[in-house]
C-alpha cells in the first residue's frame, strides 16, 4: 500500500488509476451513486483512492465517510446493499459514476434516492423554447 498526492490514507489503488484522478484539497472525489437499470440518481458519496480501490476490487460501494473519517460499505449496517454494475471517471477526472443494483434505501432517511424531499423544481423546462418553435 502507498499514498497517493491528495490523499493522505494509505491505498492499494492502482497507480495508472490515481495518477488520473482530480481530487477535491482533502483528497476526496465525489461518487454519483446510479441505479444500473433505470438511470434513477441514488445518492453522492465521498471516495478517497482506498474506498474506490476497494469498490472496484470488492463489487460493493465504500465511501469515506468525512463526519466520521472512516469507510463505510453501504449496506453493511443498513441492509441496503448497492452492488456495483459499473464504475466510470468523467472527462475532466474529478467524479465518479457508480452504476449499481441498489437494495432497499439508498439515503440515511429511508428514502429510495437522496433526493426526493426537497425538489427545488420540477418538470419546467426554465429557459427552454415551447414545443413547435
Amino acid at each position: 500500500m502507498t499514498s497517493t498526492p491528495g490523499s493522505p490514507r494509505p491505498t492499494s489503488l492502482d497507480p495508472g488509476i490515481a495518477a488520473r484522478l482530480k481530487r477535491s484539497a482533502d483528497g476526496l472525489v465525489p461518487a454519483i451513486a446510479q441505479q444500473y437499470d433505470t438511470g434513477e440518481v441514488l445518492m453522492l458519496g465521498w471516495m478517497d483512492d482506498e474506498a474506490l480501490h476497494r469498490t472496484l476490487t470488492t463489487g460493493r460501494c465504500t465511501y469515506w465517510s468525512r463526519s466520521r473519517q472512516e469507510y463505510w460499505v453501504k449496506g453493511d449496517t443498513s441492509g441496503h446493499y448497492q452492488w456495483v454494475r459499473s464504475v466510470a471517471l468523467d472527462c475532466d477526472a474529478d467524479t465518479l459514476l457508480v452504476r449499481v443494483d441498489q437494495v432497499g434505501a439508498a439515503c440515511h432517511t429511508g428514502a429510495r434516492t437522496c433526493f426526493e424531499a426537497d425538489v427545488l423544481l420540477k418538470d419546467e423546462a426554465v429557459g427552454a423554447p415551447a414545443q413547435g418553435q
